[in-house]
């Protein structure tokens, strides 16, 4: 099986381990991570201003790309991936968005919303199995205590991404099961860690990450997971006491991949 990916700036820049994590895994699932040629940033934030597309261009000729190739784009970072799927959507449902993109893309290249987009966690639980996922796993987790952080970009707004259920969602709880893992379940894992204000107002995105951290912990969490790489980055900012994982990379540890590298 082969699909397009995009990695997006995080995963090609700060984090390249887990890009290497996510195509490495995927391979040993028997899926084929072919990386968007030539892609750009996504922007990092869908805005919500329907008088400009300048900033959904990109994401549109990564959408085009996977139509073309006749694939569907897979994403791994949560953020990108609401972008994308935000993009996508529009051009959907959008007729005057869609009109004013479309003048922008060579007439060949029309687009109209075709491809499927779908997060890395979909493509592990609806293409792959996670029966699938336990039988390669080779180090179990043996029972750990891991706390799935979900965030708020991976899932809302719900009747557009269509992960999972919005307020009880178990995607990456399955995924820590079938490695092995015990999966915490607490009251703050989807709410916002107040990652896009941790530059402008320090103390207010403190007190939201150490709220997530604390819920997760209080019921003996020995390690978080999450999607999202800023959210990684602002837990372990912000004073997490147990380790925080992207999810790419506990799988690289249970398939046995990431002491290969």
């Amino acid at each position: 099986m082969k699909v397009s990916y995009f990695p997006g700036c995080t995963l090609k820049t700060k984090a390249k381990q887990l890009d290497i994590y996510a195509v490495k895994c995927a391979e040993k699932l028997g899926v084929t991570l072919e990386e968007v040629e030539n892609w750009q940033c996504c922007g990092g934030v869908f805005t919500n201003t329907n008088d400009e597309i300048a900033t959904k261009l990109s994401s549109v000729r990564l959408l085009t790309y996977a139509k073309e190739k006749e694939q569907m784009l897979v994403t791994a970072c949560s953020a990108c991936h609401n972008v994308v799927k935000q993009t996508n959507y529009a051009m959907k449902e959008d007729k005057d968005f869609n009109f004013r993109v479309n003048q922008y893309i060579k007439e060949d290249k029309e687009y109209n919303g075709e491809t499927q987009v779908i997060h890395y966690l979909e493509l592990l639980r609806d293409y792959i199995g996670f029966d699938k996922v336990k039988e390669n796993s080779v180090n179990s987790l043996n029972g750990k205590k891991i706390a799935a952080y979900y965030g708020c970009l991976l899932l809302r707004p719900g009747k557009i991404m269509k992960t999972d259920d919005v307020e009880n969602p178990s995607i990456i709880e399955e995924m820590i099961k079938a490695i092995g893992g015990e999966a915490i379940i607490y009251p703050m894992r989807n709410e916002c860690c107040g990652g896009y204000i941790s530059l402008e107002d320090k103390e207010s995105a403190n007190k939201k990450s150490s709220k997530i951290w604390e819920s997760a912990v209080k019921l003996g969490a020995e390690m978080i997971v999450t999607p999202c790489p800023l959210c990684k980055y602002n837990l372990e900012k912000n004073g997490c006491p147990v380790p925080v994982k992207y999810f790419t990379e506990i799988l690289a540890d249970a398939f046995g991949i990431k002491e290969d590298n």
